[in-house]
């Protein structure tokens, strides 16, 4: 019987790290769009942010569209990061109670939408490397980003709802068992790979959606 072990610096990353490492790059290009750097710098205006909002708002409904059953991974269950409600809830309190009329879903908002509807009806593996990249990034520089929205534009709580997990406790002992959580699926190699390379997609997209907000904002 072979009883060798493999060193720990040779063994295969977990799934959590495994995504954290492969969308690393792309992660830095989001965040440094020109519209996210403006947004954080505090060179736009609420109405700039309410724009960002209402993309997001049809983005996380179609996230969060499938009707998860026992057999999904267990990440997709947690039905309390769910954030379209608390979104609809801040756009109402930015002053577009009527934002689906108001504020037009942006070329990149509409493919990206689509996108995760798709996946939420067929293939919620897939899904699972969007619900990461947005949830993650909402619990750890989504926190962040509500502290520069407060202080560049006098951003008010019943407007940053979004931000807030209160159902979840203490945010870093969750989002360690978030990570735990991934690295408990049971995954082919096959799996693996598609996880990887839809969260690639994934941060695409969202950058996608950066690019195009710039465009709608320029000249504020």
């Amino acid at each position: 019987m072979d009883t060798t072990i493999t060193p720990l610096a040779e063994q295969a990353p977990g799934v959590a790290a495994l995504l954290r490492e492969a969308t690393d790059a792309q992660h830095r290009t989001a965040e440094s769009r020109p519209f996210m750097t403006a947004l954080m710098g505090g060179e736009l205006d609420l109405a700039a942010y309410t724009l960002y909002l209402a993309q997001f708002a049809r983005i996380y409904a179609g996230l969060e569209s499938r009707e998860t059953v026992r057999s999904d991974p267990a990440v997709l269950q947690d039905r309390r990061l769910d954030r379209a409600a608390a979104i609809e809830a801040d756009l109402a309190a930015l002053g577009a109670p009527d934002w689906r009329d108001t504020l037009p879903a942006l070329p990149a908002t509409i493919v990206y939408e689509e996108r995760l509807r798709a996946l939420a009806r067929d293939e919620p593996l897939r899904l699972v490397a969007h619900h990461y990249t947005r949830y993650l990034g909402d619990l750890s520089g989504g926190q962040v980003m509500a502290t520069m929205l407060r202080r560049h534009y006098g951003a008010t709580e019943d407007q940053l709802s979004y931000f807030r997990f209160d159902a979840l406790g203490p945010l870093v002992p969750y989002k360690r068992g978030y990570r735990d959580a991934l690295d408990a699926l049971d995954l082919t190699d096959a799996e693996r790979d598609a996880l990887v390379a839809e969260a690639r997609a994934a941060f695409d997209a969202n950058t996608a959606v950066f690019d195009d907000l710039q465009v709608a904002t320029a000249g504020r």
